[in-house]
């Protein structure tokens, strides 16, 4: 029993070591440390091998798929000014007055095809825009954008991290979609909103009088279009969730199966990927030698969080196959700790330790995946798990973590004033991303 233990404990201050003061990727540093977990349990020489090959291949058959199409469908969207497209037709609905709220619901939804720091690149000119028409602090406009992009970006699918955990929990699509959903938005409302206005009337930053070009030139598709190609995918994926709950029922089998082959995560992605091809780039003028560089340059980026989630896989099949992870149950309901509470607070020991938050979250699913048992948690419970991860996977980046420096940069920031903005807004999302998943779990 206390090897187990200490094998886990071990692995994970191994994967620590490794990236914090070796400076390995996370990708070669989870596959050592899972190795090393492995040795350190008694696991079979021989046997060792065929768990890392086991828990890569079993993870990457889903991941691989969903995270390269949604990373193609996302560089689509980038290139055509669909993002700036929303962000326009936003403030231009809700006016100057509301365009904090504006800048959340953009944010929210241009991370659902878009990589965050790409994403946040596209759209600070929009913002810059807004301060010197308003003369308002920065802040009031960046932090909003900022909470709806980190929420989205760590909550809903097909975005990678909650794509990981997703599967390495075994959890259908649609329900993590739902529930990040009805948890993320008021979290990215409620804490974006309340604390940029709080912040803004603390910190005043001007936007750059030089710097980036505030518009590309090209003409921007209608926010109708983005809108419509954004909802594509998610509403197959919950359209074929409802089928598979029984919530939605088809008196003909085969129109059934139809739906359910077309509401397949693969399937969604890959028609969203066709008619973003059509409608934002040949319907448009883009040429089919330019539309395919653009989807295999987006691989680049894809390929490293898509090996990434395979050594996670193989973390968790470690704990597995040794037997450490139903140790780690059992010592847990001993000592009376919810599994929602392990999940968050390891999610953020190791997010607060190395940085990043996709790391963070993979590790955080590969401890959590061996506690869960299919016939005791419901497939909204598993849902509310990814979120709790993901909250956790969120809070206080600072110094460690990229996303920490890319902010303070673009917006002007000192260090300490990037503590005091970004670093807290991501704490503040996260604890309040916990909180509602947590009153969610008791609810169901």
């Amino acid at each position: 029993m206390t090897t187990l233990l200490l094998a886990v404990i071990g692995g994970i201050a191994l994967l620590l070591v490794l990236i914090l003061y070796f400076k390995i990727p996370a990708f070669i540093s989870l596959l050592i440390a899972s190795i090393a977990a492995a040795l350190m349990a008694g696991m079979d020489y021989a046997q060792i091998m065929v768990t890392v090959q086991n828990g890569m291949g079993s993870t990457l058959g889903f991941v691989a798929t969903v995270v390269g199409l949604g990373a193609m469908f996302g560089a689509i969207l980038e290139h055509s000014g669909g993002a700036n497209a929303i962000a326009n037709f936003m403030v231009g609905k809700m006016g100057t007055k509301k365009a904090p709220l504006a800048m959340t619901i953009t944010g929210f939804l241009v991370a659902i095809p878009v990589f965050f720091d790409v994403a946040f690149i596209i759209l600070v000119p929009v913002i810059y825009a807004l301060q010197r028409q308003t003369r308002q602090s920065l802040m009031l406009y960046a932090l909003p954008l900022l909470a709806g992009l980190v929420i989205t970006h760590s909550f809903i699918p097909p975005t990678p991290g909650p794509v990981a955990v997703a599967d390495i929990l075994s959890i259908d699509l649609g329900s993590v979609i739902l529930v990040g959903f009805l948890i993320g938005l008021p979290t990215a409302l409620a804490a974006g909103l309340w604390f940029a206005k709080r912040t803004a009337g603390r910190i005043f930053i001007e936007a750059p009088k030089e710097g980036l070009v505030e518009s590309s030139g090209i003409s921007l598709p209608p926010a109708t279009i983005i809108f419509g190609l954004i909802a594509v995918p998610i509403v197959l994926i919950l359209f074929n969730t409802g089928l598979k709950s029984g919530l939605i029922h088809f008196g003909s089998p085969s129109l059934a199966g139809f739906f359910q082959l077309i509401g397949h995560p693969f399937s969604a992605l890959i028609i969203a990927n066709l008619m973003a091809w059509y409608f934002l780039g040949i319907r448009r003028g883009m040429t089919k030698e330019k539309l395919f560089s653009i989807t295999t340059k987006s691989m680049a980026p894809a390929g490293t969080i898509i090996l990434l989630t395979g050594a996670g896989g193989v973390f968790k099949q470690v704990l597995v196959d040794t037997g450490a992870g139903e140790l780690l149950a059992r010592s847990m309901a001993d000592a009376g700790i919810s599994i929602v509470l392990f999940a968050f607070l390891a999610a953020a020991l190791i997010r607060v330790l190395q940085g990043s938050a996709t790391v963070a979250m993979i590790t955080a699913a590969g401890l959590v995946a061996p506690l869960l048992q299919a016939d005791i948690y419901s497939s909204l419970q598993l849902a509310i798990i990814v979120i709790v991860i993901a909250s956790g996977a969120t809070i206080f980046s600072h110094v460690n973590d990229s996303g920490f420096w890319l902010v303070g940069q673009y917006l002007g920031l000192s260090e300490k004033q990037t503590f005091r903005s970004w670093t807290m807004l991501t704490t503040i999302l996260g604890l309040t991303g916990f909180v509602l998943a947590g009153l969610f779990w008791i609810l169901l």
